[in-house]
């Protein structure tokens, strides 16, 4: 069932009880058929597999090109929402060299105790690079250039995001006896508790896995003792999913019918966000399971305009303060100002300086600008707040 072609039947905003299981069960019992995925080598577990080779040669050639990205399209939204490509970086020489890079910088992080955090695992399963694409950049820039040179990147990137797209890289390494994430989905409403995504009408259900596409470089040779992505295909279908996902009828569900597939050095693997995926436990004695974890951005996620809001946020405090205390705006007409004024959304941060506190985002602007009005905070206080917040969310 088509997300987009499904709004209409369904309310303009979800509720806290929505979310049909047979509906989900109906979705997700799919089959990926040959032919409807035929520039695929294979299909493993629903998951169509494309060769690297394949892929670089048709980068060369317009038509070949195209036929792939529109058949890439369709799998991330109406069939199993993954794809792996064999071999899809080349020269593992490149792949060995970057895991030399990232290795340093995870143990440079121990020692500065910065880094490491996870939005879904528990601390200390695992090593957590965060902007490793600009860490990466800028401990070895030439092996920057000969990973990124990847079509298999850029031409996945473009099939799902168009051009223009941002790329993001946080590195994870699972140690062995590492235990499993909790199933979930991924940014943008895949990083909110559930009760917080019925703020956004149902469009913004189905609009929010257009935003981005996820990927994994593997790093290593990902045998099934390794515990590689758990995914579950044709689950981005379910429009009601960040909402639903954390009830337990679905996470037994993923827990018993989800796929893992062996990924060899060089391998890349991407799905749509919305795909109900979860980290896979560790049960080797002496493999260190890294990937490169790709995150990549829509070029539409941004707004037309620079807008200084920490300037803004310091102008307006002071005024905001006199409103309170005369009481001639409403709670609502309060937090409307709020809104126009501050940024009330978390990302994008510097993770290892600003890491989620009691939940899966770090406060916002104007979660801190709301705190500091509530607590009578003077005006010092508060632009001192925001400078340090502004510190924290750059590189």
């Amino acid at each position: 069932m088509n997300l987009i072609n499904n709004m209409e039947a369904q309310h303009a905003w979800l509720e806290k009880t929505d979310g049909d299981f047979a509906v989900f069960l109906a979705q997700v019992n799919a089959e990926t058929h040959p032919r409807s995925v035929p520039l695929a080598t294979q299909i493993e577990k629903n998951v169509p597999v494309y060769s690297g080779v394949d892929v670089r040669a048709a980068s060369h050639r317009p038509s070949h090109k195209k036929a792939l990205l529109a058949e890439w399209s369709k799998v991330f939204l109406s069939g199993a929402g993954t794809i792996v490509i064999r071999n899809g970086i080349e020269n593992t020489e490149v792949i060995d060299r970057a895991s030399e890079i990232f290795s340093q910088i995870i143990e440079n992080e121990k020692v500065n105790t910065i880094g490491g955090g996870d939005h879904f695992a528990k601390v200390g399963s695992n090593d957590r690079i965060w902007n490793a694409l600009e860490k990466h950049c800028l401990n070895d820039p030439k092996n920057f250039i000969e990973y990124y040179a990847s079509d298999a990147v850029a031409m996945a990137a473009e099939a799902w995001l168009g051009r223009g797209y941002q790329v993001t890289a946080q590195v994870n390494c699972v140690k062995p006896s590492g235990k499993a994430q909790m199933p979930h989905r991924d940014y943008h409403l895949g990083f909110m508790a559930a009760m917080q995504t019925l703020d956004f009408p149902a469009h913004v259900h189905a609009m929010s896995p257009f935003l981005t596409l996820q990927g994994a470089v593997a790093h290593c040779n990902m045998p099934l003792e390794s515990g590689p992505t758990k995914l579950l295909p044709f689950s981005q279908k379910f429009l009601e999913g960040y909402l639903a996902f954390e009830r337990e009828e679905y996470t037994k569900y993923f827990e018993k019918n989800h796929i893992q597939l062996t990924l060899e050095k060089g391998d890349v693997l991407f799905f749509n966000p919305a795909v109900m995926h979860a980290a896979g436990d560790n049960v080797s004695k002496d493999i260190y399971r890294m990937a490169n974890l790709l995150q990549i951005s829509s070029a539409f996620g941004r707004a037309m305009e620079a807008v200084n809001r920490s300037k803004m946020s310091k102008v307006l405090f002071p005024v905001m303060k006199e409103f309170i205390s005369s009481k001639t705006l409403t709670n609502n007409e309060f937090m409307n100002v709020i809104h126009a004024c501050a940024e009330s959304y978390s990302f994008p941060t510097n993770l290892d300086l600003d890491p989620p506190i009691g939940g899966l985002a770090p406060k916002s602007q104007s979660d801190l600008m709301k705190q500091a009005l509530e607590q009578q905070l003077s005006i010092a206080e508060f632009s001192t707040i925001l400078d340090q917040l502004q510190s924290r969310q750059h590189s």
